[in-house]
């Protein structure tokens, strides 16, 4: 199983997919945690220049992102899962298209495409968008990088560019309120993953 945790900053993603993660394996999963960029070493290198490297143009930043993904779905994401692992990734495909078509302005067609191409026509089997109002997830963060540092107009591109993606593949998609404490969100995520492992 392939679960993707997305959504604008300040979200709480990361500590979400974390927990879950710990309560899966007390289930008896087999659990893999990774994310996008920086699973791997070649991803760390990406993920400086992404996020702590010089402005560059829109055009630039994909294609890391999709150089980054594509070794990353062959050398880790696709192993664990033929492995039978549940594998549990903070960031994936998705956030590329919001980033960089929804937001940057990029040829939506062509990112589709490239995203196909990237990932091998890998699709997580859920996703969880951790919606949250961008004000409140950029005052949660103790600091910032250079994507966390653009406008708030930019925040608030990401958060619409997600909710769209949810509307419009609602069998995938899981909205999850970000704004509340910790442990509703991280019980609503189980629960959705219990409903799907268990369908009605």
């Amino acid at each position: 199983m392939f679960i993707t945790f997305e959504g604008p900053e300040g979200a709480g993603k990361s500590t979400a997919l974390r927990v879950v993660a710990e309560s899966l394996t007390k289930q008896g999963r087999d659990v893999l945690t990774t994310r996008e960029p920086g699973a791997t070493d070649f991803g760390q290198k990406v993920r400086e220049l992404i996020l702590h490297g010089e402005e560059m143009p829109a055009e630039a930043e994909l294609f890391l992102f999709l150089a980054d993904r594509a070794n990353h779905v062959r050398r880790v994401i696709r192993p664990a899962l033929a492995e039978g692992k549940t594998v549990l990734c903070d960031r994936f495909a998705d956030s590329t298209f919001v980033y960089q078509a929804a937001v940057r302005g990029l040829d939506h067609a062509f990112i589709h495409q490239a995203n196909r191409f990237a990932t091998g026509g890998l699709v997580p089997n859920l996703t969880f968008l951790l919606d949250l109002d961008p004000e409140i997830g950029l005052a949660r963060l103790k600091s910032k990088d250079r994507l966390d540092s653009q406008p708030l107009a930019f925040h608030q591109a990401v958060r619409k560019g997600f909710l769209d993606l949810a509307r419009a593949e609602p069998k995938r998609w899981r909205r999850i309120d970000a704004e509340g404490p910790s442990d509703s969100v991280i019980h609503a995520i189980l629960a959705e993953i219990d409903a799907f492992d268990h369908p009605a």
